[in-house]
């Protein structure tokens, strides 16, 4: 009960904010959105199933490029960071609020 009357409730489209991610990846710096940093088989994915980052055959991109998935399952740091920038703005979430009004 300590809690009752002070929880928020913020719905965030998270389709909504990836699928800009992608679709708009020249204005993040991001080349090639579709293809792993980390994997094996080169472009345009550098992902073939069981020859995944850590085995002997994958190759990781040189430092400095930006992509947006790591492994072609994980996103990375910077994938990462720029979807929570997203997020915390409120313009992807019902009500629109940035989350930071929310803190006390």
């Amino acid at each position: 009960d300590e809690y009752c009357g002070s929880a928020s409730v913020v719905c965030t489209d998270m389709y909504a904010v990836k699928y800009d991610l992608f679709a708009n990846h020249d204005q993040y710096g991001i080349e090639r959105p579709l293809m792993a940093c980390c994997g094996h088989g080169g472009p345009p994915y550098n992902y073939v199933n069981l020859k995944t980052c850590g085995q002997p055959t994958a190759t990781a991109c040189p430092e400095g490029e930006r992509h947006v998935s790591w492994d072609g399952v994980h996103y990375t740091e910077d994938a990462n960071a720029i979807v929570a920038s997203k997020i915390l703005s409120g313009d992807f979430s019902q009500p629109r609020t940035k989350l930071q009004a929310l803190c006390k």
